[in-house]
């Protein structure tokens, strides 16, 4: 059985935040049927790279779900949707606030309908407060969030992570917000409730100690490369082979290995690095010290080195990296999957890994309305197989 079988998820939501948090739930066994516009479907369909005329993104983000196409502006359509609601667990949509109250699909009008259900709400400022009606992408949540500022190099340009970093910190606190309702609703004999997730308020969830450190401080963290302020020695450094080593010395007994490792048992006995606060007051002279020691060797000499002296070390991943790496590898995390157009893709595996109910790829992604027919049956319909949805 798998942990989360028998929970029916309403999608609603398009692009990443939303059908991230129901791609999450759907892997562990719920029921998730996604709701898209005909024609054209949701846009992600044609998101970055695409094979045969569809994004491979798409065949990771909608595994395990359903497709139904659905005119939520049309009276037919929102029928259909409340038709669905009523025996659903969850409600997922990350539309831009008041949408769905616009087309008389609101919490209000959903509640009354059908009081256990649970509603997930992604936006990029929230349901509330002045900035509500702006429109909100990832990109935004990660600067208003604090993340932006932080990233790339002293004096230059802040950079952007690489990916939509801001759209998956919201849809797994949405996740979050989810198994926390539903425990409420079984062991508390609640109701339903909503979940209201902001883009930035779940970037900003995740910045440590930024704001006490203003606070307290008045200190405005800045952007230092590959270092982490206040935390040494982490860092980059450099080999003699062009390539580069992250080394995190910044335990105190591990601090001490690497002095050793490295030959600098002038620095592994110093009473003042013996602690962390000592060693960031001195960060410059270490960071040299290691660099000096990594530049007389390859990558691979300074990995092996380093790994057998007990020192958290590591490379760079590129994605080909990753692909062929023996750790993903053993673990699942590179899958074979099939496409619903009768292909196969290597994709992501699921996490986290339960040991009695773990993740599952059981479906692939839908084709667009795949599932129309399911919907004539009234109410929440029973999954056909494949074969049959065809």
């Amino acid at each position: 059985m798998n942990a989360l079988e028998g929970l029916k998820v309403l999608e609603l939501g398009q692009l990443i935040a939303g059908p991230f948090a129901g791609k999450t739930l759907a892997e562990f066994g719920a029921d998730v049927i996604k709701v898209e516009p005909e024609g054209v479907g949701d846009p992600l369909r044609k998101w970055r790279l695409l094979r045969d005329g569809g994004s491979v993104w798409w065949e990771v983000q909608s595994r395990n779900k359903r497709s139904v196409c659905l005119d939520l502006r049309s009276t037919e359509g929102q029928e259909a949707v409340r038709a669905l609601a009523s025996e659903a667990d969850v409600l997922i949509e990350n539309f831009k606030p008041g949408t769905l109250e616009g087309w008389g699909l609101g919490w209000e009008q959903l509640h009354a309908l059908n009081p256990r259900l649970i509603m997930l709400r992604i936006s990029g400022y929230g349901q509330t407060g002045p900035y509500r009606d702006k429109p909100g992408f990832g990109v935004l949540g990660e600067s208003m969030g604090g993340l932006r500022y932080l990233s790339g190099e002293p004096g230059r340009v802040p950079v952007r992570v690489g990916v939509s970093l801001g759209d998956t910190l919201a849809a797994l606190h949405g996740v979050i917000g989810v198994l926390t309702a539903l425990h409420h609703r079984t062991a508390h004999g609640g109701q339903g409730q909503f979940i209201d997730v902001a883009l930035y308020e779940s970037v900003f969830n995740v910045m440590e100690s930024l704001l006490p450190e203003y606070d307290a401080f008045g200190a405005v963290r800045e952007r230092a490369g590959s270092a982490l302020p206040g935390i040494a020695p982490t860092n980059a450094y450099r080999c003699n082979d062009g390539h580069y080593v992250l080394v995190a010395g910044n335990g105190d007994s591990i601090f001490r290995r690497l002095m050793r490792a490295i030959g600098r048992a002038d620095l592994e006995g110093d009473p003042q690095l013996a602690h962390n606060d000592g060693r960031v007051r001195r960060v410059e002279e270490i960071d040299a010290a290691i660099e000096a020691w990594t530049l007389q060797r390859s990558r691979d000499e300074v990995l092996a080195a380093l790994d057998a002296a007990g020192v958290p070390v590591g490379r760079i991943y590129t994605v080909a990296d990753i692909a062929s790496d023996p750790q993903y590898l053993a673990r699942g995390m590179i899958v074979e999957s099939p496409t619903s157009n009768g292909g196969t893709l290597k994709v992501p595996g699921v996490v986290p890994k339960l040991s009695a109910t773990p993740g599952r790829i059981a479906h692939p992604a839908p084709r667009l309305g795949q599932h129309n027919g399911d919907l004539r049956e009234g109410g929440w319909p029973a999954r056909r197989s494949e074969s049959e949805a065809a």
